[in-house]
Formats: C-alpha cells, structure tokens, sequence
C-alpha cells in the first residue's frame, strides 16, 4: 500500500495533545487561525503523497553515487527538490525578514513528519538546512545573514552540518579540525569529517558547511571549538556561486538504511585551505552548534513516529489482506485475516499507540519552542524554553525508540514476508535504526536529561511537568466511562513512578553521580511513557468532549493498560539497578 498522510489524527494531536489552554488553543497561534493550518497541512500532505513517497522505494535500491568527485542522487531525487524549493517549504518557520514565513514550529512539526514518512532519506537535506537557519539567523553577522539565508531559506543552497571525524565521534574533545586566520578576517580550514549527510549531492547550486575546527591559540576541550561557515562555492559579488572552494567529497558510506542519503566523507583543506567565515565568536562555536543540533534532534525525533506511522499503515493493510488460521469465535468463512487474531491485533495497537504517543511527546515540544519566543510575558517564555529544553531529549530519545520498536513489529506482523525487500516493511526497520544513533545517541541524551535538564530552575521545571500531567490526570478521574476508569490507575501508577524516580535522580546526582548516570537510560523511557500516555490522555478527553476522533480513547486506553504499566519495573531499574550496572566490569572479565 501506498503512504496517506494522517492529517485528522495529526491536527488533532497539535490541536490536543498539550492539554486544554495550550496547542492551537492558545492564542499564540493567530497565523494559524482561520483554517491556514488545516490548508498547510494538506498541502503539505499532497507533496507528502505524491512527490516523495513514489521515490522512497525506487531511492533505497538506487542509492547515491560517487563518481570523479561527484555525487548524483537517485532518479527523480532532483526534481522533488525542484518542487520543494517551487512550493516554498524550505522556509516554513525561517524569518521573514530572510525571506521565509516565519510559522510556528508546531505545523513545521506536523509537516516534517509527513515528508518523513513518505521519504525519510530525501527529508534528511531539507531539515538539516533548516537547522542552519536557525543557526545563522542567531549566531551569523549581519553579512553572512545577508549573503547566505535568503538562499538557503529559498532553498536553492541546502546546508551542511560538520562535527564527526575518524577520531572523534561524540567526544569532541578529540576534534582535530583546524583553523587558521586570514588577514581579510576570513580563515581557512584544514581537516576530514566523516558522516556528513548530503555533504555533496546534485540537488542544489551550492552547498553551505557549518563546519567545527580548532584555532591554533585556543584554549583544550570543547571550550576551544569555534563554527566556521565554508560554501562550496564562494559566492561572487552577486551572490551567485564563484570559485570552487578547497573541499571535496572523498566517499560515501555503504549503509544499513537511508541509501538514498549520501553519507560523505569530506576533506578540507587539501589545496591550501578551504575558506570560511567565522559563525559567533572564537572558542565559543559548540554553542552555535547546538542551536542547529536541538532544531536536527526535535526533527530526529519525529522521524521515529513518521517511521512508525508509515510502518503501522503498511502492517494495518497486510493484516487485513493476509488470511491465516481461525481464531476462537470467528464467523466468517475460510482463514481468518491475521488481524483477527488476538497477538496480530496487541501488536497493530502496540504500534499505533506507541507511534500516537510519541507523536505527542514531539508536539509538545513544538508547541514550548514556539512559545519560548511567541508569549507576551517574559517569565512565560522562560517557562517554555525551560519546558522545551527538558522535553527535547526525551522528545528524541523514545521518539526513536519507539520509532525502531514500531518497525520491527511491523516486519513480525508480515511475518516472513516483512524479511523480503519487496514488501518494503524491512526497509522501514533499515531506515529506522540510524535515527537512534545521530544528533546525539539516544544514551546521551539520557544523560542529558538526568545530568543537565531536571536540575533546571532546581528542579522546577519537571516538578511543573509532573504538575500538569497529575492536571491531566484529575481530569481522568472526573468521568465516569468504563475507558476512563481503565486509564486511570496505569496512568496513575506511571506519574507514582516517575516521582520516585526524579527524587531518586535529583538527589543522586550530588551524591552518587554514576548511580544516577546508569539509570539515565531506563529513567528517559519511564518519562516518555508517563508523558506518552498523559498526552494520549489528553486527547482522549478532548475526543470524548467533542465527539472526534474516537479512536483516540481506544488508544489511550490500550496504551495505560499495556505501556503505561511497565512504569514500575523502570522506575525499580532506575533506583536500585546501579549496583549490577556497576558490576558489568565482573561479567565481562
């Protein structure tokens, strides 16, 4: 079956998802009013369906090629670009000053897991030039702004991210790249990176690194990283592309997944230097960075539940057309399709819910950037930004998980047909498990969570998170339906948990940081699925309310009941697991 955006569902869940006075509710939204978001949405999903998700199959068997330097995308992978930049969607949430809409990230949200879904390898350009706006639109001068947003808001230029080398992977204490000092205020670069999603490619004029490189004079450790700005092509005065710059494409990865994706190793320097620009100030470009990295792991993030939607959807459909055995109590004549059968349906509903939940995990998060900078009050925008900053990692995190868990029941709802190409379900799983390992591994953004996000305002920025899903909770309890009450006590068990499970981490981490540090992992999905199944909640409520998606109360219930009750063996992991942890040095002697 072919991909259908899930557009009801998807503006349900903006709409919902944060609970009652927030999503498209709120009042923070005034462009999103008046049926823009549903048009855009729509929109968005017609590129999703007939553009991008007619080359996802036919991209993954022909790959990228490397040629004399060169390296050209799958058939029709050109074109859609062509009609990316002609739609405009290149510059959905950038500034308009720099020619772009400047929209809420709440339906750039909605829309990238769509295009996602449809084609998660062509996605992957797109959304790493939109975290370069990002970047330079906060960290760049005013003239590498003038010179290089508005082409890469148009679309016409696409950008780069560069960290990784051979010796450095997450560390980048250990990064070798260097830099050198121009006279004219320019510099120039010297070093390999590897790992550079469409770090070369066929699809644009030009091509922007943001590059990550040491001066010679600066201080060790990550303190001593700066980000430099090095095109392709030097744009000439007119801002059409110049000369060549000193930098190439050396080789592609041979990958597990996203073959359409060429994953470059790029060299600098090899000439003389590869000129740049400096991006913010010396010594200080890791925090340039990761204004590009926290945009690419929100994305990241949605890529897992634009795999599981699409990985669900082509499940749902084969379990309908395979027929197989006969269930107990089943009237009709002949097998039975597997769906009919009690583990087929546990396994459909395990992926639809868990996908649904992550989905509004990511919504939310959306929804607090967008209000970090849109609320009128000063106090509330930090609020946001605190609460953005605590749901990114998790965001990611159990977006990917459940993103590789979802694909992987999808192959076993296939059962051997999902192991044969055809089918195009092992594709997904290909797909799929990268997203946990890029823009930071899905370990340390536990780390982050535990380490750098619940200390936060000392602890009150995930006190007020607990605070609003306990808020959700009330309302559970207020209606007396026989699926509400179902997903009131796992609900309720899972916000007990989580409780413990922040005391035990908030207070550990001054006393005994490695203890806190071996429960990161378990304590990051037992927040995501207390916050799944509250978001899941909430659109439940808002479902019954209303009388929409109906669906949406199954969902929450079967989520409580199945998901939600595995809060107390990770709540257990988290607070008395270190111990074991610890001892892994024993085991593997």
């Amino acid at each position: 079956m072919s991909y259908r955006a899930p557009t009801a569902e998807i503006l349900f869940a903006m709409a919902h998802a944060a609970g009652p006075g927030r999503g498209m509710a709120g009042g923070v939204y005034p462009d999103l009013a008046d049926g823009a978001a549903v048009a855009i949405v729509e929109q968005a999903a017609r590129y999703a369906e007939d553009v991008l998700a007619p080359l996802n199959q036919p991209g993954d068997k022909a790959g990228a090629r490397l040629a004399n330097g060169v390296v050209s995308t799958a058939p029709g992978w050109a074109d859609a670009y062509g009609r990316w930049i002609e739609g405009g969607w290149a510059g959905l949430t950038a500034p308009e000053e720099a020619g772009g809409m400047g929209l809420p990230h709440l339906l750039d949200s909605a829309c990238l897991e769509m295009w996602t879904s449809a084609n998660m390898a062509y996605m992957l350009c797109p959304m790493l030039s939109a975290g370069a706006i990002d970047a330079l639109a906060r960290h760049g001068s005013p003239d590498l702004q003038r010179l290089y947003l508005p082409k890469i808001v148009s679309g016409e230029w696409s950008a780069t991210m560069n960290l990784t080398e051979p010796q450095a992977g997450s560390d980048l204490n250990a990064l070798r790249t260097r830099a050198e000092r121009n006279p004219d205020g320019s510099y120039r670069l010297f070093g390999q990176k590897i790992y550079i999603t469409y770090g070369e490619h066929d699809m644009t004029d030009n091509i922007v690194h943001l590059v990550l490189a040491r001066l010679p004079d600066a201080p060790a450790g990550t303190r001593g990283i700066s980000l430099f700005l090095v095109p392709k092509f030097l744009p000439s005065q007119d801002g059409s592309p110049g000369a060549r710059n000193d930098l190439r494409c050396t080789g592609l990865e041979h990958k597990m997944g996203i073959n359409a994706s060429p994953t470059c190793t790029m060299v600098y320097g090899d000439g003389g230097g590869a000129v740049g620009w400096l991006v913010g100030e010396e010594n200080r470009g890791l925090a340039c960075m990761f204004t590009m990295m926290n945009n690419a792991r929100l994305g990241v993030g949605l890529q897992g539940v634009a795999i599981g939607e699409a990985a669900t959807q082509k499940a749902a459909a084969f379990a309908q057309e395979r027929r197989q055995g006969r269930p107990p109590g089943y009237a009709g004549e002949g097998m039975a399709p597997i769906a009919a059968h009690a583990d087929v349906r546990r396994m459909l509903m395990t992926m639809k819910s868990m996908t649904a939940a992550a989905r509004a995990i990511c919504l939310m998060t959306a929804d607090a950037i967008d209000r970090s900078h849109r609320e009128p009050d000063a106090a509330t925008r930090q609020q946001a930004g605190e609460r953005a900053s605590l749901l990114t990692p998790v965001a990611k995190a159990f977006g990917t998980d459940v993103g590789n868990e979802v694909a992987s029941l999808g192959v076993q709802v296939h059962g051997g047909m999902g192991y044969i190409e055809e089918t195009g379900a092992a594709q997904y799983m290909r797909d799929a498990r990268i997203a946990a390992i890029y823009e930071g591994t899905n370990g340390i953004q536990a780390i982050d969570l535990v380490t750098r996000k619940l200390p936060l305002s000392g602890g009150a920025a995930v006190a007020a998170e607990i605070a609003d899903m306990r808020e959700t909770l009330a309302r559970v309890g207020r209606l007396d339906a026989p699926a509400f009450a179902a997903v009131r006590g796992p609900l309720a068990g899972a916000l007990d948990a989580l409780e413990r499970a922040t005391r035990y981490m908030l207070e550990t981490l001054q006393a005994a940081p490695n203890d806190a540090l071996a429960g990161a992992t378990p304590y990051l999905r037992l927040f995501g699925l207390a916050r799944g199944g509250a978001g899941l909640a909430n659109m439940a409520l808002a479902a019954h309310e209303r009388g929409e998606q109906p669906q949406m109360i199954a969902l929450a219930q079967f989520f409580a009941q199945n998901v939600c009750v595995q809060a107390d063996g990770l709540a257990a992991m988290v607070t008395d697991g270190a111990a074991s942890v610890h001892a892994a040095q024993e085991a593997f002697a």
